[in-house]
């Protein structure tokens, strides 16, 4: 994933969290508001210590990057996103991780039409 695609400052965290919308299902959360800033969009991803030690979250971090760089064509402009991964999406195939994304960020509104 491109730097320039990262949520990286903690205000933007902040500030997506404090004024953004919210959807979820069973595996993820996903937080996000429009902004002017973020060309083409930006992603921020938060796996706590629930979900497992620092190799598990590290490779939901790396999963999650790779599914939305594949769809980044799909994903509305200017949008600045968090996905929150819980803890029934540890151990899951890639696909069904993909599925499931596509699923909250469809949930959403944040996909274009195909």
């Amino acid at each position: 994933m491109q730097r320039k695609w990262r949520l990286r400052r903690r205000e933007d965290f902040a500030r997506t969290y404090r004024g953004g919308k919210s959807f979820a299902n069973g595996q993820f959360v996903v937080y996000w508001s429009r902004q002017p800033i973020a060309e083409p969009f930006r992603l921020g991803i938060s796996a706590s210590k629930k979900i497992g030690n620092a190799v598990v979250r590290n490779r939901m971090r790396r999963v999650l990057k790779e599914i939305v760089r594949k769809h980044a064509d799909r994903i509305y402009e200017r949008t600045d996103m968090i996905l929150i991964v819980r803890a029934g999406a540890v151990g899951k195939p890639t696909e069904e991780l993909e599925k499931n994304v596509l699923h909250v960020l469809r949930k959403a509104g944040l996909l274009k039409p195909r």
